[in-house]
């Protein structure tokens, strides 16, 4: 056997849970909660203890002995601005993400869960490229108003792993390409990878229109928009986080169901789709002049790049600048587990979270 290694994922109706002997899994779980089991909890954190006994009770159905297990990683919170990489679960982070969070969201719940669990067994417990890595270069931050600054907030745990499995795949290390990853998913965010860092970011805010985000939006619109009497910050965030993109033109996030009425011939759907994948390949160009164009490859990965359709309409757009690579799928388990993995062999090292006392 190998390093046994139980994986959590926290999510706002699920706990995803795997665990894995070195790169193989054994079991990969989402428990799934029923939306009046967590009305009874007013607060996020009085979930963990309801949380912590599906776990155990997932882990006895695989019949997977708890001292089996060498190592623990989650899902990394909303902790301030981070590294990429890991970092062990200490008192400061679960302090941090108990009672100082950069917001609330069920994801915080990973490193306390995974601590809980490690110091029963006597393990050490890590996060793994947490929401909230942010390694833009100083010229990267600067906007148009000094009150605001660009952050490298993303999906960074996928676009992070994409990249090093391409790496692997080419057989050259990670710290010597230059990459673009595009995650495609509910949101859409790209990242440019160079010298091991992602040094600029374009988030799910500023950029492509997706399945549920409305993207980036001409800025003197959104303006009349939020200031009108029908709008306040709560409405106009879930329109523009849950009912824009695809959804606001459609009604449905199923990018399955867009591709079929295409091909029944809806041309409203067919503008819409590739106007998307327009979005993408310009936001793309955007990335590749920071490093003059000089890419080793773009990658595709996340949900939807398992659409040859989309993919196959961005590529011709873009190839011209570098070679492009499929990688489909979210991959956040197995992105976490070889991850820690990486850290426990000694290929990587990991951080130390010092809690923000501000």
């Amino acid at each position: 056997m190998g390093t046994r290694i139980l994986v959590i994922n926290p999510g706002s109706i699920s706990t995803k849970i795997a665990v894995y002997d070195d790169t193989e899994p054994l079991f990969v779980e989402s428990i799934e909660y029923k939306k009046e089991e967590l009305s009874k909890y007013a607060e996020i954190l009085e979930q963990l203890p309801m949380r912590i006994n599906t776990i155990f009770s997932a882990l006895v159905t695989h019949d997977i002995d708890l001292k089996s297990i060498n190592v623990i990683v989650a899902r990394g919170g909303l902790l301030p601005p981070v590294k990429s990489g890991a970092y062990k679960v200490n008192e400061d982070m679960v302090y941090q993400l108990k009672y100082q969070p950069q917001n609330e969201h069920a994801s915080n719940l990973g490193a306390i869960i995974a601590d809980s669990i490690s110091q029963d067994l006597g393990i050490d417990a890590y996060v793994y490229d947490p929401v909230t890595v942010d390694e833009l270069e100083p010229i990267a931050r600067i906007t148009g108003l000094p009150e605001m600054e660009r952050k490298g907030m993303g999906h960074n745990l996928n676009m992070r792993a994409s990249a090093i499995k391409y790496a692997e795949r080419v057989g050259k290390p990670y710290k010597e390409l230059s990459l673009i990853v595009v995650h495609l998913g509910g949101g859409i965010t790209l990242s440019l990878h160079k010298c091991g860092r992602m040094i600029d970011m374009i988030s799910d805010d500023e950029g492509p229109f997706s399945p549920e985000r409305a993207g980036g939006l001409p800025v003197f619109q959104v303006i009349k928009m939020a200031t009108s009497p029908e709008y306040d910050y709560k409405k106009m965030m879930k329109k523009v986080r849950r009912y824009g993109g695809l959804n606001a033109y459609f009604g449905t996030t199923d990018a399955k169901e867009i591709e079929s009425r295409i091909v029944n011939g809806d041309d409203k759907a067919a503008l819409i789709y590739e106007a998307l994948a327009h979005n993408v390949a310009k936001n793309i160009g955007k990335l590749a002049v920071v490093v003059s164009g000089k890419l080793d490859a773009i990658i595709l990965t996340g949900g939807i790049a398992y659409s040859s359709m989309l993919t196959g309409w961005i590529k011709e757009r873009v190839e011209f600048i570098a070679p492009v690579v499929m990688l489909p799928g979210e991959n956040e388990m197995e992105a976490l587990a070889l991850g820690v993995l990486r850290v426990v062999k000694g290929v990587e090292l990991s951080h130390v979270f010092v809690r923000d006392n501000v």
